[in-house]
């Protein structure tokens, strides 16, 4: 799903959109001549590989999240939280994909690992 920068203004525009399990919900608005505040939530579940035993498992997600939207390249050095879209297009699939990867090649435990505190060690 894609919009046009331009088409987006300083009145709240409602988005939601899906993929692989993941909702996203939220709204965007015009914050500068050259950017978009994308206010939303991150709803759904997730299958995860536990990085200790190697069993999958669901996660719940309800994520919030607020990104900068630039159709300019960004020099701000302090403000890590800004995409850019040169072409003048927003992209929110590509969004909520590179968040789904993000979260998915994070390291994760299932409840059964989260828990214990033994040391885990294999012998090969």
């Amino acid at each position: 799903m894609t919009i046009v920068f331009d088409k987006i203004n300083s009145t709240a525009k409602p988005i939601e959109l899906s993929s692989k399990g993941i909702t996203l919900d939220g709204t965007l608005q015009k914050s500068g001549y050259h950017q978009v505040t994308l206010d939303a939530t991150l709803n759904g579940c997730l299958d995860l590989d536990c990085d200790r035993c190697g069993d999958i498992y669901t996660y719940d997600m309800h994520t919030k999240l607020r990104l900068k939207l630039s159709d300019l390249v960004s020099e701000d050095k302090v403000d890590l939280d800004i995409i850019e879209f040169l072409d003048g297009k927003i992209d929110l699939l590509y969004i909520l994909e590179s968040e789904i990867t993000s979260i998915e090649s994070s390291y994760h435990y299932c409840d059964t690992c989260d828990n214990d505190d033994e040391s885990f060690e294999v012998e090969y």
